[in-house]
């Protein structure tokens, strides 16, 4: 496993992002406990779209050593985006991406209610990945939900992508941080699943 790195600038901003019941807002309350568990000053702030209803929800996750950051990352200034959901990877850059900013993003599509009602068409995954490598420095294209889905659990995506950026080189915690932060949360029943999760997911970036 990669060494925990080091957190060299100040403030660290990821933003995790998905739709509606894919557990990103959950991703971020482990990554900001495991790292207040750590030392660090953590502020999370989240934005919900539809969520009930397949629409976007974004939880911005900022760090720093010292001084507290406003809830909100400042436009084009996020250091990372981890997505549960390719399109919503691309639609979070946009908004928040600049030439140094690394994508972790689960490949698996999750249809909008606009694309299923046949309104709008959903663009095709090469397409979509290419549009993503020209507005990062980094990309990892991750098969978040087909892992999770061989543990026997799709919702464990999210664990699975928490798992890959810990051995992203980004975080300044380790998988060892993450599993704690998700023992504090969960009955020692979930816990075996969550390490199998985090496990493959470290190993998609090994």
């Amino acid at each position: 496993m990669k060494a925990t790195a080091e957190l060299h600038a100040e403030p660290l901003d990821i933003i995790i992002t998905g739709v509606g019941g894919q557990g990103n807002v959950l991703a971020s309350q482990v990554l900001g406990r495991a790292l207040l568990n750590a030392g660090y000053n953590v502020t999370v702030g989240e934005t919900f779209g539809l969520s009930q209803r397949g629409g976007a929800v974004m939880s911005m996750v900022r760090v720093t050593r010292d001084k507290t950051m406003g809830p909100l990352i400042p436009e084009h200034q996020a250091t990372a985006v981890v997505s549960l959901e390719p399109l919503e990877a691309l639609r979070v850059l946009g908004a928040y991406g600049n030439a140094q900013v690394v994508v972790l993003t689960n490949d698996r599509p999750l249809m909008p209610l606009n694309v299923i009602a046949g309104v709008n068409a959903y663009p095709e995954l090469d397409e979509l990945k290419n549009a993503i490598i020209e507005l990062s420095s980094r990309l990892y294209w991750l098969p978040a939900t087909e892992v999770a889905l061989e543990l026997g659990n799709p919702i464990l995506a999210n664990v699975v992508i928490l798992g890959a950026l810990t051995q992203s080189g980004l975080l300044p915690v380790g998988l060892k941080e993450i599993e704690s932060a998700l023992a504090e949360m969960f009955g020692p029943d979930k816990m075996p699943a969550n390490h199998k999760a985090l496990e493959r997911g470290a190993a998609l970036l090994a």
